[in-house]
């Protein structure tokens, strides 16, 4: 991975020390805030969320200080942010790892926290790319042949896995970029980056932003 600014090494450090079996790496996270962003259904963050730091039953994330909640939530929005920024702007700009043996990207751990994104939402997926509007079918066509070669579910043979691969970085910035104007065609040229985030001030009687379900006044506020 590049260098990366501060608050990212921080976040990335954060994700590693949850208390998870498998918990989200930085370039996972980064895939799945951009398949939370160009989703064709709106995802409520204290559902999205959840599915990065993990819950108990009760749906209370897995911090002991309320702080550490509150600095992980902006964090992560931070990022979130960003992400919709660059893709309004149409340069999006995906954290990936690279292979420090011979710098090869490792774009699959990326298209997995996408495809986990999706996995949200798999109707609304499903009609999009049953719809309408072929560029956005052609968008979802590419990113499913990413994401079954990198779990190593692709019909495809050898060479052409090898053709897809040597393309992938490509072919998944242009596919996104392209599932967000069709986004924005469909709700009348509105912008991603307002879509699936919660209000940046939460009342003391609002339900907390960190997801657990009770008052901000009782939880991280």
């Amino acid at each position: 991975m590049k260098q990366l600014a501060s608050r990212l090494r921080r976040l990335d450090d954060a994700l590693a020390d949850l208390p998870l079996d498998e918990p989200m790496l930085l370039t996972e996270l980064d895939g799945f805030l951009t398949g939370i962003l160009v989703c064709p259904e709106a995802i409520l963050q204290a559902e999205w969320l959840q599915s990065v730091w993990g819950s108990d039953d009760s749906g209370v994330a897995a911090f002991d200080d309320p702080l550490d909640v509150q600095w992980f939530v902006d964090a992560v929005m931070a990022r979130h942010a960003e992400i919709a920024r660059d893709l309004a702007r149409g340069k999006l700009r995906p954290i990936f790892d690279v292979d420090e043996r011979n710098g090869d990207v490792l774009w699959e751990l990326w298209i997995d926290g996408f495809a986990e994104a999706m996995a949200l939402r798999p109707d609304g997926w499903d009609a999009v790319a049953n719809g309408d509007d072929p560029d956005a079918a052609d968008a979802i066509e590419r990113l499913s042949m990413l994401i079954a070669i990198a779990r190593n579910e692709s019909p495809l043979d050898s060479v052409e896995i090898n053709a897809f691969e040597d393309r992938a970085k490509i072919d998944l910035v242009d596919a996104v970029q392209r599932l967000h104007a069709a986004r924005s065609r469909r709700e009348g040229g509105s912008s991603v980056a307002s879509i699936g985030v919660a209000p940046v001030k939460v009342g003391r009687n609002d339900p907390c932003r960190c997801g657990s379900g009770k008052k901000s006044k009782r939880c991280c506020g």
